[in-house]
């Protein structure tokens, strides 16, 4: 007996057409609606088949803000019976002899195919490693934000400090109360220096793990001007004379500062930044950072980064809208040469490699769980909200330098020879618009003080 021949994409645009014709009649006696919901089928073959009853337009909508997400495997079962069974229901009667005869024809898509969108839970249960010059504070701020709107607990540097023991490796002592706490913390995020076995004593099992990386080109540009002054920086005129001969300037052993001058973010995952650079051992650590992290975004993408991280968390669209903190004048931005592009790329191998890798990764990603149609749309959702919540809370609707900022709480710590910008608030909120709009605009150590203060009263807050 021969096979039926796999369907062509007409063959199923024909029978969505057909379906669609009867479903919309039997609907309609049936008291229903008939909406859009569609879904990829399986291979490089992809199709719509729209055939839902009810409240199928409700569902769509919260599909596509990203309330809704597909269901897991062990639910695709009973859904497709469902399927079945609506489509053989006695409200169909006259489909039945139809659709009978071409079960075997559709039932491989059914079986792997996710139409009935199930509801998602926000995750709470979040570890972030800060990486430096990577866009991270804007980041930190989401989480703070999304911690205090929730009641959620925050693992905080111990005492005055605003980084856990950063650089060397991250301990559970450097932890504000962890001998009373435990590992009963939601949040984490303030800078450290990677070390997993400590990190899993604070958070629960269940933890989400993610980082974010930014081109070495940029980062090392970036790093450049904020570290100015550092032992491998300081006794040059501009990034491109270190370049032309990093070793004459660069001694880890003289100056411990000098990891933001070479491999900075494999530094921040806790690796050696000086380490050599062989395929096997490269290969290893991407490796342990994929076993360990669910999630690497990245700076350059930064928007489809946090609408990435909105749909894989089970967020809201307000709970990752953003103004950008901790950044610079564009008047520092140092344009380097094409040849000393190609150094950064030699000099800081390890993070070019990293980035290449989870720079793939990252789209890949987006690919198969949001999709580049749907990611444009979403990158405009965010972006327009961002500009609604410019007009309503910033004075002038832009950023400002940090002699400008009225209010000293506002004020971004500087560093180097960066002008670090901030933003003034519009006078004459009212109170719960001026405080959604202060959190938002908070620099990082200020923001720090806010959440210490709110979670250990009794103590000497970080800032006086």
């Amino acid at each position: 007996m021969s096979r039926r021949p796999r369907p062509s994409l007409q063959d199923l645009q024909w029978e969505r057409t057909l379906l669609l014709e009867k479903a919309e009649g039997y609907g309609s006696r049936a008291g229903g609606e008939v909406s859009h919901v569609g879904w990829r089928s399986v291979g490089s073959l992809k199709t719509e088949w729209d055939f839902h009853i009810g409240d199928a337009a409700n569902k769509m909508y919260l599909l596509r803000a990203g309330v809704l997400r597909a269901p897991r495997k062990d639910q695709k079962k009973a859904q497709v019976q469902e399927i079945l069974n609506f489509m053989f229901s006695p409200v169909l009667p006259s489909l039945r002899n139809t659709l009978f005869y071409r079960l075997s024809f559709w039932l491989p898509y059914l079986l792997l195919a996710s139409p009935k969108p199930i509801l998602c839970q926000p995750s709470t249960n979040i570890m972030f490693l800060k990486t430096h010059k990577t866009g991270s504070s804007t980041i930190l701020n989401v989480l703070f934000r999304f911690a205090e709107k929730r009641n959620l607990t925050v693992a905080l540097p111990i005492g005055k400090k605003f980084s856990f023991g950063y650089p060397s490796p991250f301990l559970v002592n450097y932890v504000e109360d962890f001998q009373t706490t435990g590992p009963n913390h939601n949040i984490m995020g303030n800078h450290l220096r990677f070390n997993f076995p400590e990190v899993q004593k604070i958070m629960p099992r269940n933890t989400f793990f993610f980082s974010i990386l930014r081109n070495p080109i940029s980062l090392l540009e970036s790093s450049y001007v904020y570290f100015r002054f550092a032992g491998a920086f300081k006794r040059t005129k501009t990034l491109d004379e270190f370049l032309a001969s990093p070793l004459s300037y660069y001694n880890p052993r003289r100056d411990i500062g000098n990891m933001v001058a070479r491999n900075f973010m494999w530094f921040d995952f806790g690796y050696d930044n000086d380490a050599k650079d062989t395929e096997g051992y490269v290969r290893s650590k991407i490796e342990e950072i994929e076993e360990r992290f669910q999630l690497i975004l990245m700076a350059d993408y930064f928007d489809e980064s946090m609408v990435l991280l909105k749909n894989t968390l089970c967020w809201d669209l307000d709970d990752v809208v953003y103004f950008k903190l901790n950044s610079r004048s564009r008047d520092s931005i140092q344009t380097l040469s094409r040849e000393s592009r190609e150094k950064v790329k030699a000099w800081c191998s390890l993070d070019w490699q990293l980035y290449r890798h989870f720079n793939e990764t990252f789209w890949r990603k987006i690919e198969s769980t949001i999709g580049l149609t749907d990611l444009v749309r979403e990158v405009e959702l965010l972006r327009e909200r961002q500009k609604e919540l410019m007009a309503v809370c910033i004075q002038d609707k832009k950023a400002v330098e940090w002699s400008q900022i009225k209010e000293r709480q506002l004020q971004p710590v500087q560093s180097g020879l960066a002008r670090i910008l901030g933003y003034n608030l519009k006078p004459y909120l009212d109170n719960e618009t001026r405080k959604k709009c202060h959190r938002m605009i908070l620099p990082e150590f200020s923001h720090t003080n806010l959440m210490y203060k709110r979670q250990f009263p009794h103590k000497s807050p970080k800032i006086t």
